[in-house]
């Protein structure tokens, strides 16, 4: 009953027509995030009941759905079990992952304890105060504030707005980026993802800012406005040996193009140990939390 088929940027409409209404919480549920990890990931679609169904299948090779999108409470239980039973003759590893916990609580009310739910803490996503990124002022940013000055005052720049003309020194950027960083499995996915993003700007809602040293892109950033109270960081990618450019570059991109939008999303840290200590350390106002259910 439920026939698949492979996500493409032509779906755009389809997905918007979605996604949008759904005022979601966390980065898995952009048009954008889906399309970066629809070749590594394997993503696929349908529609069922008027709601979106996704399946994927994650890095470590478990297969899973999203929540549905865009269901109605009164057609929930049917969904749930035509995936299930879809789940099962499919042999895959989860029933849902990616859910979030407004679809957890309808979940609950529906089938009670018949199915496991875990948070998923590896994934949470890290939700910040726009204006905190902005100022960085306070005790507990006080060094992010001192390694941005130090770019600031020793660093001849210059910021620009990604467009056409931008674009293939920016996928150059990315490249060397990726080689230096051992460019293979999830690096090497996302650069792929990162060419198609940047190759398809002007069909998507992205928004770019790139610094350039020296006549060289030395760090670029990719993000997108959700809805009013929420853009998300996709991208972010600098030289780690220039001191300050990471503060730098996250600091400026949402003074010059997000200030108004008061929460930055800047997606999980992956379970891994230095990228969550680097998360952790720019005070997260909270965490988006996602859950596993079996």
């Amino acid at each position: 009953m439920l026939d698949f088929k492979p996500l493409t940027l032509k779906d755009k409409n389809t997905f918007d027509k979605y996604l949008i209404p759904y005022n979601f919480e966390t980065c898995e549920y952009s048009f954008i995030n889906l399309l970066m990890w629809k070749n590594a990931c394997d993503i696929q679609y349908t529609i069922f009941k008027d709601s979106l169904i996704i399946k994927k299948i994650d890095f470590d090779g478990t297969s899973h759905f999203m929540q549905p999108i865009a269901y109605k409470k009164e057609d929930l239980k049917e969904i749930v079990e035509i995936i299930n039973g879809y789940k099962i003759e499919n042999d895959m590893d989860f029933l849902f992952k990616d859910a979030e916990e407004n679809f957890v609580l309808d979940f609950k009310e529906i089938f009670g304890d018949k199915f496991s739910i875990e948070e998923d803490r590896d994934n949470f996503d890290y939700i910040y105060e726009s204006k905190k990124l902005i100022s960085l002022s306070g005790k507990i940013l006080h060094k992010k504030k001192n390694h941005l000055n130090y770019f600031i005052k020793n660093f001849e720049h210059k910021d620009v707005e990604i467009t056409q003309e931008i674009i293939k020194p920016c996928i150059r950027a990315a490249r060397e980026w990726c080689c230096k960083n051992f460019c293979r499995g999830y690096l090497l996915s996302e650069l792929r993802a990162i060419e198609e993003l940047l190759s398809n700007k002007d069909n998507l809602n992205l928004i770019g800012m790139a610094v350039f040293i020296n006549d060289k892109i030395s760090a670029f950033t990719l993000g997108e406005i959700v809805n009013k109270n929420m853009a998300i960081i996709h991208v972010e990618k600098a030289d780690s040996d220039i001191r300050g450019l990471y503060n730098y570059i996250n600091r400026t991109f949402i003074e010059k193009y997000l200030k108004d939008i008061p929460n930055i999303n800047r997606e999980q840290d992956l379970g891994i140990e230095g990228l969550r200590a680097a998360k952790l350390s720019y005070a997260p106002v909270k965490f988006a939390k996602k859950f596993n259910i079996r």
